[in-house]
């Protein structure tokens, strides 16, 4: 009686880290159909697979934050922390309570527990602390797939690890506490700077964020210490075979103008002739499988997507079952994935058919690798599911297959062709490159990037009609802006942040206002502050301590050091450093006010009133409404107001060619960005309006 009293009750928890992932592993694993139940609003599901039975219960991402074991207030250093439900460290995270609920109530009834969330540093965090906090275990098994797809989920589970990875959790936990310790502690040290002078204005910084601002300011400071140079550069301008071509002066850039206008003169007049032309067969390899950070450039460089919204459309493809997990840095397909599995199921989408069709009929399949390796998570491809997808979500998809297919892809084959043309003996270039073999260029289409340039044919002694030799007269240019793609790649070469943390950083520092624009322009607010940590507590912004405590993250994982000496070590170097801070607090705060000010001016004033003649038009927020709007800054005297478009509305610095009124740029989550004529009498409004319609018709799921 007993005996099967307890085979009765015998019931498995699989804990997962969201909604959806919840449905889609209860919907693989469940012998019929799961029956899904609802308490609070909150999911969660009933089945049976092969005899035993399972409630998959969800998560939304972290349950637990860290939180002031003993709160005094704002005073800085802060080091005794406690994991506390998120509900109770932030209002904003009310909702969690529910699911809290949940899993308590179920775990009631089960006597063996399953950790379903996505296996990474934040995955095994968000299970471990709903083990030990909810469930009141200090362990479970551990479920690991890289694919939301039916035949990986009930492998996964059949093939459950015995353990939770504890040298991982450890590790992300070490993680939260450093990024809680960094965080709270400057964020407090600059804001009561600030304070110290009789003002309010909260400030921050952060263990990356820091080290990220610096990377951005010192290049700002290049760039505006930089003194341009004047040089010349003589151009061809003639005929090949009646083919027109424009070469260039074979010495490239003339710091002595004297110098090239000798030049221009010896030219004039006289006929060329080709005195050598060199080609040069070469292959180019296919590009490698995406990791997060590849595929974040990739996708900004070719679709202009921020790396931030890349890696929420990612995020939603991965839970949608249709490409692997995202979060990797991987750059390996490794056979176990079923190549032909995958292909065989992409040739059933008929904007892939024929190119898929291609790759199964080659020999081998064999991908190409990248170097970098991911021990949790191949790179990311398509699992050949098919689903209805919104226009945004379809462009990234669409970029991942391609990727994918290029990956087993001959190398392409190209040419690049350079004449020489002499003209009384002064030498001209001019060099173009062609494809001759597309090889893997076939499949990544649209996304290759490089451009043919193909030159007359043309043999040595053949004349050269020059039509005229000019002089033009250039300067030297400043390096270049960051954009948010590339400052990832940088954070990424420099191992500062996680793949899954660094856009977040730059989101960050717009946030914070110490960046503007898409070329990432570090603000006056933004060089202050690295000026003040640099001034009195370099060490905060250094790349090197930075990646040290990345290594020993790693090192945590590897069992080669507990985590407990890492945040001890970082405790020592705070305390130091902040004594350092507090000394200098009254001079540290003048600087940053200052700069504080001058920012907020630089980012709202949008220019002159037009009703008024004598204030400046502000983009002011309203506390009570929480919403923007515009109004003049000579209030009470002057009471002109523009309402605004729901969005975060950004300086642009342009003004209406129709009506002369500031244009401000309105950014809206999960939309385009437009821009919009304040003028509330303005002919521009019904074009604003029209492109919200076309937007709007855009949006409306697209069928693959």
């Amino acid at each position: 009686m007993n005996t099967y009293g307890t085979l009765k009750m015998s019931k498995i928890m699989i804990v997962t880290e969201k909604p959806t992932a919840a449905l889609k592993i209860a919907s693989s694993l469940a012998d019929t159909h799961p029956v899904k139940k609802v308490l609070n609003k909150v999911p969660y599901y009933e089945l049976t697979h092969k005899g035993k039975n399972i409630v998959v219960v969800c998560a939304v991402g972290h349950l637990f934050n860290l939180a002031e074991k003993e709160k005094k207030g704002w005073t800085y250093p802060v080091f005794k922390l406690e994991w506390q439900p998120s509900y109770k460290v932030s209002k904003s995270s009310a909702f969690t309570k529910a699911y809290i609920s949940v899993i308590e109530k179920q775990a009631k009834n089960c006597n063996e527990f399953y950790v379903a969330t996505d296996k990474d540093t934040e995955g095994e965090l968000i299970g471990a602390n709903i083990l030990r906090f909810i469930v009141k275990r200090k362990d479970g098994k551990r479920m690991e797939f890289s694919t939301l797809t039916k035949d990986e989920l009930i492998n996964s589970f059949e093939k459950a690890k015995p353990h939770i990875d504890f040298p991982l959790f450890e590790a992300a936990e070490t993680r939260h506490f450093l990024d809680f310790y960094w965080g709270i502690n400057l964020s407090r040290a600059l804001t009561l700077a600030v304070k110290s002078t009789g003002h309010f204005r909260i400030l921050s910084s952060g263990r990356v964020q820091g080290p990220a601002l610096k990377i951005l300011s010192d290049r700002e400071k290049e760039i505006k210490k930089f003194k341009s140079e004047p040089y010349w550069e003589i151009f061809l301008d003639g005929l090949i075979h009646n083919e027109k071509i424009k070469a260039q002066h074979k010495a490239d850039k003339f710091w002595d103008k004297n110098k090239a206008s000798e030049i221009i003169k010896k030219t004039k007049g006289h006929q060329g002739i080709i005195s050598d032309v060199k080609k040069i067969e070469f292959e180019k390899t296919p590009p490698i499988p995406f990791d997060l950070t590849t595929l974040q450039t990739e996708a900004y460089r070719t679709l202009k997507v921020q790396p931030k919204h890349t890696l929420e459309l990612a995020q939603e493809l991965y839970i949608s079952g249709l490409i692997s997990y995202p979060r990797t840095s991987s750059q390996k397909l490794p056979p176990s994935i079923n190549y032909k599995k995958i292909l065989s199921s992409l040739i059933k989408q008929k904007e892939y058919t024929k190119l898929v069709g291609e790759i199964l009929n080659f020999k081998q399949l064999s991908p190409i690798q990248g170097k970098s390796d991911d021990p949790a998570h191949p790179a990311i491809y398509p699992t050949g599911e098919i689903k209805t997808l919104q226009a945004r979500e379809k462009q990234i998809y669409d970029l991942i297959v391609h990727r994918f297919l290029s990956a087993f892809a001959p190398n392409s084959k190209r040419e690049t062709v350079t004449i020489e043309i002499d003209v009384n003996k002064e030498p001209f270039v001019l060099s173009g490159t062609k494809t001759i073999e597309q090889g893997w260029q076939k499949f990544y289409g649209k996304y290759v990037g490089h451009k043919d340039l193909e030159l007359p044919e043309a043999q040595k002694d053949d004349p050269v009609k020059v039509k005229k030799i000019t002089l033009e007269e250039k300067e030297t240019q400043p390096p270049k802006r960051y954009t948010p793609a590339s400052i990832i790649k940088e954070l990424t070469k420099k191992n500062l942040g996680t793949k899954a943390t660094r856009a977040a950083i730059i989101e960050s520092l717009y946030e914070r206002n110490y960046i503007i624009d898409t070329s990432l322009e570090v603000t006056n607010l933004g060089l202050k502050i690295e000026d003040t940590l640099e001034k009195y507590c370099p060490e905060i912004l250094d790349e090197k301590l930075t990646r040290e405590f990345e290594e020993d993250m790693d090192k945590i994982r590897e069992k080669k050091i507990k985590g407990e000496i890492v945040l001890e070590n970082a405790k020592k170097f705070l305390t130091k450093t902040l004594k350092h801070f507090k000394e200098n607090e009254i001079k540290i705060g003048k600087g940053l006010e200052e700069a504080s000010v001058e920012t907020r001016d630089e980012m709202t004033l949008l220019g002159p009133c037009h009703v008024c003649k004598e204030g400046q038009l502000r983009i002011t927020f309203n506390r009570r409404f929480k919403s923007y709007f515009i109004s003049c800054n000579a209030y009470p005297n002057c009471k002109t107001t523009f309402s605004l478009p729901w969005g975060l509305p950004k300086k642009t610095g342009q003004v209406c060619k129709e009506c002369g009124y500031p244009v401000v740029k309105i950014i809206r989550k999960g939309k385009r960005p437009i821009d919009y004529c304040i003028n509330k009498e303005c002919k521009l409004k019904k074009q604003y309006f029209e492109e919200q319609q076309k937007e709007a018709k855009s949006k409306k799921p697209q069928k693959k």
